[in-house]
């Protein structure tokens, strides 16, 4: 744990911007891997996905460009630009196991009206409660 107390950690503006930027990234690459080939299997086959599977193919999409990026030390763009690098609670480059974690507490911490994010104001470190739970931390790179 003393890796992670020598390095700094990003306050909360900086992280909500960066996730703004992040979500305008993602959505291209949403565009991309999952709104097209869907239109495109609307054009020529003429069928529509049900919601289901539009729902579950852009929630595999996010999965794999998020345990892309953020295993082994890798950082997406948006972390890069604001230099922020995400590390477990001993300062160790993040496994998939722990990725996947951090992504499935995620959800449920933004989708309930944003409280795992509100949770950093409380958090004696400010952490998201996804980072809290997942044994991961934000740092500055």
């Amino acid at each position: 744990m003393p890796a992670v107390q020598a390095v700094g950690r990003p306050g909360i503006l900086r992280r909500l911007l960066s996730m703004a930027y992040e979500s305008l990234l993602l959505f291209a690459v949403l565009a991309v891997l999952v709104l097209l080939p869907h239109v495109l299997l609307g054009a020529f086959a003429h069928r529509l996905v049900s919601p289901v599977i539009g729902w579950a193919h852009c929630f595999l999409v996010m999965l794999i460009y998020f345990l892309w990026f953020w295993s082994n030390g890798r950082q997406t763009l948006a972390m890069k630009t604001w230099r922020i690098r995400l590390v477990t609670r001993d300062g160790l480059p993040v496994r998939p196991t722990r990725v996947l974690l951090r992504y499935l507490l995620c959800w449920p911490s933004i989708i309930l009206g944003g409280a795992g994010i509100l949770w950093a104001l409380f958090d004696r470190d400010r952490q998201f409660l996804h980072d809290r739970l997942a044994g991961t931390r934000l740092i500055i790179n």
